[in-house]
């Protein structure tokens, strides 16, 4: 899509300045506000130097304007609600309307110009992640620039010295700003569209917050004791698949502004990292892998073939970051006899429900009662039953007949004859038998009570 058609298909209201004069906001580019939490289709550049555009996922592009040579794109800074699953939404702190913000796209030697407004209820400035400019550009409130008080718009212009992945965020009461979702993901895309070329390019950050469950704000203060883990303010169910035609070449770029290390673990194929927020790395440098550490700050490209039609997980190997909601108090009950206990406490809450004692499998299946506005701790269906999911996990589909630039949800694979693991004993599945439900067919299974109301 082009810049024009985004405004009009996606319904983006278009902001002023927020306190500026008339005059200056008169003078500013447009500020698009868009909250769908689906992934939005590649925006096109109709002006400027060409290059192949990135997807977001679960995420968009920032339009922008040409003006005398420069490019020139507008952030607002201010309060968004952000659907982190269906059935649960977070009031965070975001850019556009949307947390993480969105994504910036620009091409090596472009000279871009950034205004900022701070719609916040305190003083916030932004630091370009990576990025190699000067330093009265660098935006670290109180270091290299004043800070961006409320209702104010600051300006950032510099020119982009290379190609990469690079991050943007908060330098200004950044414990609380970031925890509070605001962050986003600037791509500078080589001068040559055919270098590092790919068919498919998908970015996404990886973040985290602790809402306890009942509420929707998350605690800024919380250190380590996370209990959602998101892919670009997503968990799974939620998060869009990646999807993708047989024999394309993919790259995935991953950027982490969480407090704690990702390893990132792809089913189904070999891949080597390609890139860092410091730029690409030589093929000499690279070696194959099926997992890539991503340490707090770091970003990561990983490229691959897909050459394995099938629907591959793609999640964090930490294994308490593929849940959702998490207890960090709650006992292990394995081997516990919990039935005389269970009788007792469900004559007082009739909800009440004995889990634990043989592993937590099932929670993945059961309905339990849960406060609104949370999500069970392991959710999602595949086609063969419940997955027993959360957090950082989706799935990276691969299909002969994938258009290119099609990125619907293809549903679930429909696996070969004989080439789906059969129980011992019995006759193997048949073709029909392995093809599944349709892809939104089950989603979140949670019975919730009311009367809990969400702060």
């Amino acid at each position: 899509m082009d810049r024009r058609q985004f405004l009009s298909r996606s319904g983006a209201a278009v902001l002023g300045a927020g306190l500026v004069t008339r005059v200056g906001a008169a003078s500013l580019p447009e500020a698009p506000v868009f909250t769908d939490p689906a992934t939005q289709p590649p925006l096109a550049p109709r002006e400027g130097r060409p290059y192949n555009p990135v997807i977001t996922l679960n995420g968009w592009s920032l339009p922008w304007r040409m003006k005398d040579g420069v490019k020139e794109f507008h952030l607002v800074a201010e309060p968004v609600v952000r659907e982190l699953a269906p059935g649960m939404k977070a009031r965070l702190w975001g850019y556009n309307g949307s947390s993480p913000g969105p994504t910036i796209e620009c091409v090596e030697g472009d000279r871009i110009r950034i205004f900022v407004t701070n719609k916040l209820p305190e003083h916030t400035a932004v630091h370009w992640h990576g990025i190699l400019l000067p330093n009265g550009m660098d935006g670290v409130g109180g270091l290299t620039q004043p800070q961006i008080k409320p209702g104010k718009t600051f300006v950032y212009e510099f020119q982009m010295k290379k190609s990469g992945t690079f991050m943007y965020h908060p330098h200004a009461d950044e414990m609380v700003q970031m925890a509070m979702g605001m962050m986003g993901f600037i791509v500078v895309h080589p001068k040559d569209p055919d270098f590092m070329r790919v068919d498919r390019d998908f970015v996404f950050l990886l973040n985290a917050f602790d809402i306890e469950p009942g509420a929707a704000t998350p605690k800024v203060n919380t250190m380590l004791d996370f209990n959602l883990w998101c892919f670009n303010s997503r968990v799974f169910p939620a998060i869009d698949p990646l999807v993708c035609r047989t024999g394309d070449r993919v790259r995935i770029r991953a950027g982490n502004l969480t407090m704690t290390n990702h390893p990132l673990h792809l089913h189904g194929v070999d891949f080597e990292v390609t890139g860092t927020d410091g730029g690409w790395v030589p093929k000499s440098a690279r070696w194959p892998e099926v997992t890539t550490d991503v340490a707090v700050g770091q970003m990561r490209a990983i490229e691959f073939i897909a050459d394995a039609p099938g629907d591959w997980a793609f999640h964090c190997h930490k294994s308490h970051h593929t849940m959702n909601a998490m207890g960090h108090d709650v006992p292990t009950l394995i081997g516990v006899d919990q039935h005389d206990i269970t009788e007792r406490i469900g004559k007082l809450v009739p909800d009440y429900m004995e889990m634990g004692s043989k592993g937590m499998a099932e929670m993945g299946e059961m309905e339990m009662p849960l406060p609104d506005n949370t999500l069970p701790m392991m959710t999602g269906w595949g086609p063969f039953g419940p997955l027993e999911m959360g957090g950082m996990f989706t799935v990276v589909k691969v299909r002969d007949d994938v258009k290119p630039g099609d990125y619907r949800d293809p549903g679930w694979f429909k696996h070969p004859q004989g080439t789906v693991a059969w129980e011992w004993g019995c006759d193997a599945p048949s073709a029909e038998r392995q093809s599944g439900p349709a892809a939104d067919e089950h989603t979140l299974k949670a019975r919730k009570p009311t009367g809990h109301e969400s702060h």
